[in-house]
C-alpha cells in the first residue's frame, strides 16, 4: 500500500506598504524559505500566487497568510481565492518582534518573517478573517460610510453652533427648542438666506413665510413665521458692521459644509437601508426591539453573517465589550468594563439598548430593576446590550426571531407592567 506523504506546513507573511508590500514563507521549524518584495498591482498579486504555488500551495491545502490589516485590495484578492488570511494587530508584531532581537532593529522584510512566525507558533490564538457574503461586505461597506457622515455631520453641525454662539444668538434662540436644531431644514434654509443677525431682523413676515414653506413645512406656516419674527426683531448685542458681514461670510461656508454632511447622511442612510432589506437575517435582526434598518444594518456590519466566526455568546459579548472584565489576584478581585472593543459595536449597542426601553415593556422592567439595585445608567444599557447580543447569537444560528419570553425568562407581573407604563 502507497503512502502519500502529506506537504510539509508553510506559512505567509506580508508587510503591506502604499506602494509595494515585503513577502516572507517559513516552514515548521522556522526556516525562512523565501523572501520577495512585491508590487502594489495586479503583477504584483500574480507574483505573491506563483511564490506560494511554488512552495506547495494548492486549492485543498492554501498556505495560510499574515497581514497587519483586514481591508485593502490586496486583502480582498487573497480572500477571493479562498485561503485563510489573518489579521494581526501591529502591536502584537512590534512584540514578537522583540523576542527575537534586543538591538530592536526592524525592516519590512522582517516584520514579514515575524507575520509568517506568529502563525507558524501562534495560528491558534488569532482569528481569521470572516467569510462574509458579499452582501454582507457591501452592507458593511455603506453602513460604515453612513456612520462617519453622521459623525462628519455632528462634527459640522458643532463648529457651526460654535461659530453662532460669537455673533448671532437670535438664531439660536429661534430654534432653541426645536426638535432637530440647527439641523433641521427650517434652520438651514433661514440661515441661507440671512447669515448675520442683522439680515434676520430685516427679513419680513412674507419672506419668512417663504423661505419655511421652502424647507418643506406645510403646517402652521402663518404661526412660526410671526413667533421667528419676533425673535429677530428682539434686542440684541452686535459686532461692529464690517466684522458682522465677516462673520456672515464664515457662517455661510460652514453652513455649505453642513448641508453637505446632511445630504451625504440622508443618501447613505437611504442606500444602507435598502441594502440591508435584501439580506436574509434582516428579519431576525429587525425582530429585536429597537433595531430599525440603519441600526440592524450597523450590528450587522460588526458581526457579518459568517456564523463561525464566533465560537459561542460569550466571544461574541467579548467583541462587542459588553461583557465585563474580571481581573483577580490574590485577595484582590475587581470587574470592570471592558475597554479593547469593537467601538463601532458599543456604540450601536447603546444606540440599541436605549431605543428598546420604549418598544419593549420587558426591557423597561429589566432597567428599572438593574436601577433599583444600584447600577448607574450607562452600566444598565451595557448589561441590557449584552443580554440582547446573547440572544441575538442563538436566534441567527437557528433562524428564529427574537422571543420575549426567552430573553428576559423572569418577564415582570402585570402589576408591575402597569406601575411602568
Amino acid at each position: 500500500m502507497e503512502i502519500t506523504e502529506l506537504p510539509a506546513p508553510v506559512f505567509c507573511g506580508v508587510d503591506w506598504a502604499e506602494t509595494h508590500h515585503d513577502v516572507a514563507l517559513v516552514d515548521a521549524s522556522g526556516k525562512q524559505l523565501a523572501k520577495q518584495r512585491i508590487g502594489d498591482d495586479a503583477a504584483g498579486f500574480g507574483q505573491l500566487m506563483a511564490l506560494l504555488t511554488e512552495h506547495g500551495d494548492r486549492k485543498e491545502s492554501p498556505i495560510p497568510v499574515a497581514i497587519e490589516t483586514s481591508r485593502g485590495l490586496l486583502v480582498a484578492a487573497l480572500r477571493a481565492t479562498g485561503r485563510p488570511v489573518y489579521s494581526i494587530n501591529p502591536l502584537a508584531v512590534a512584540r514578537y518582534r522583540d523576542r527575537h532581537s534586543v538591538t530592536r532593529k526592524k525592516s519590512d522584510a522582517i516584520d514579514a518573517a515575524a507575520l509568517a512566525n506568529i502563525l507558524r507558533v501562534d495560528m491558534a490564538a488569532h482569528r481569521q478573517l470572516p467569510a462574509d457574503s458579499e452582501l454582507a461586505q457591501t452592507i458593511a461597506v455603506l453602513a460604515r460610510a453612513q456612520q462617519d457622515a453622521v459623525w462628519d455631520r455632528n462634527q459640522a453641525h458643532n463648529k457651526l453652533r460654535s461659530q453662532l454662539r460669537e455673533f448671532y444668538p437670535s438664531i439660536l434662540a429661534a430654534f432653541a427648542d426645536h426638535r432637530f436644531g440647527l439641523f433641521a431644514r427650517e434652520a438651514r434654509t433661514i440661515l441661507a438666506a440671512a447669515p448675520t443677525p442683522t439680515a434676520a431682523a430685516l427679513l419680513t413676515r412674507r419672506q419668512l413665510r417663504a423661505l419655511l414653506k421652502r424647507a418643506g413645512r406645510s403646517r402652521g406656516i402663518e404661526v412660526e413665521a410671526d413667533r421667528l419674527l419676533e425673535v429677530f426683531r428682539r434686542d440684541y448685542l452686535h459686532h461692529a458692521p464690517q466684522v458682522e458681514a465677516a462673520f456672515g461670510q464664515q457662517t455661510a461656508a460652514l453652513l455649505r459644509q453642513l448641508d453637505t454632511a446632511c445630504a451625504n447622511a440622508e443618501q447613505l442612510e437611504a442606500a444602507t437601508s435598502e441594502a440591508f432589506d435584501q439580506h436574509p437575517d434582516a428579519h431576525v435582526i429587525t425582530s429585536f426591539p429597537g433595531l430599525g434598518s440603519l441600526t440592524g444594518a450597523r450590528v450587522l456590519t460588526e458581526i457579518g453573517d459568517d456564523r463561525s466566526r464566533f465560537a459561542n455568546a460569550g466571544s461574541l459579548k467579548a467583541y462587542a465589550g459588553s461583557a465585563p472584565v474580571t481581573r483577580a489576584s490574590g485577595k484582590s478581585c475587581v470587574v470592570t468594563s471592558r475597554r479593547v472593543k469593537n467601538q463601532r459595536l458599543a456604540s450601536t449597542g447603546y444606540t440599541w439598548a436605549f431605543a428598546s426601553l420604549r418598544g419593549s415593556t420587558e426591557a423597561r422592567a429589566h432597567y428599572d430593576r438593574r436601577r433599583e439595585a444600584g447600577d448607574r445608567h450607562v452600566a444598565t444599557l451595557r448589561n441590557l446590550f449584552n443580554r440582547f447580543l446573547g440572544m441575538l447569537f442563538f436566534c441567527l444560528h437557528h433562524g428564529v426571531p427574537y422571543d420575549p419570553v426567552k430573553a428576559f425568562p423572569n418577564r415582570p407581573t402585570p402589576e408591575i407592567l402597569s406601575a411602568v407604563a
